[in-house]
């Protein structure tokens, strides 16, 4: 789909003004984004700038105080909106990996799809199956999480949320729990993903990363979109001080 047809089209996730607040703790002021589909969105900024909130939000773990979120049109922020629905079409993975450590690896993936989605057991274990050859871990099936690295194991929940096909993928910082040398493998998966035009959102400290995947990159601070653009005009020629602040910050800790 080229850029002027997903301009035409309904965006898969709308944001309009979306506030969201803890006590007097004011934690998203009024933020507005698109996300067209087949892209691919990166929230920048430092930590408590309200990234993970965002997408917490967006997937109704949390309720925003007022805005709008809509999702392929469907306004989910609607106390009406049937928001089990909602979360089974938006997968999900965050820093922890949250597998159960007592369950294998294809228990792990397949739960979900047989307790919530109602799959069989044979096709729901061919589906994991085929995910985990996809992403070089068939041969980890029957393990447990335990007996995984850190990168396995983050590669395993992104292919448990896969598992119910999910129309958005959203990414809360998916390799800041990783040591330095398990993160490529994480990143890599996600890459996969982008080339086969799965719609995500992804709040990262990557930068580097962000250059690669992103179709636009959105720079947060104080609960606000700072601003906006490609990877190219906000990481290599951002024009608002925050962001210049915040970019050199990265570049003295070696993130860029």
């Amino acid at each position: 789909m080229t850029a002027g047809e997903r301009a035409g089209a309904t965006p898969v996730l709308e944001l309009v003004d979306v506030r969201k607040c803890f006590g007097d703790d004011v934690v998203l002021q009024g933020v507005s984004l698109t996300v067209p589909e087949h892209s691919v969105t990166v929230l920048i900024g430092a930590s408590g700038s309200g990234k993970s909130t965002l997408l917490r939000c967006i997937n109704q773990l949390e309720r925003v105080d007022d805005g709008l979120i809509l999702f392929d049109g469907q306004d989910v922020c609607d106390p009406r909106a049937d928001v089990d629905d909602i979360r089974q079409r938006i997968g999900i993975v965050f820093q922890s990996f949250n597998l159960f450590p007592h369950m294998r690896v294809i228990d792990n993936i397949t739960l979900a799809l047989r307790k919530v989605h109602g799959v069989g057991k044979d096709e729901a274990e061919a589906r994991a199956l085929e995910l985990l050859g996809r992403f070089s871990l068939a041969d980890k099936a029957q393990q447990y999480p335990d007996r995984l690295s850190g990168g396995q194991q983050q590669r395993v929940a992104i292919v448990r949320a896969l598992a119910v096909q999910p129309r958005l993928m959203l990414f809360d910082e998916v390799t800041s729990a990783l040591d330095p040398v398990l993160v490529n493998e994480v990143l890599s998966a996600v890459r996969e993903l982008r080339s086969e035009g799965m719609t995500m959102v992804i709040a990262t400290h990557e930068m580097g990363f962000a250059t690669q995947v992103a179709d636009e990159v959105c720079f947060l601070a104080g609960g606000v979109i700072h601003e906006r653009g490609t990877p190219e005009q906000v990481i290599d020629d951002p024009q608002d001080p925050d962001t210049r602040e915040f970019l050199r910050r990265v570049r003295e800790a070696g993130r860029l």
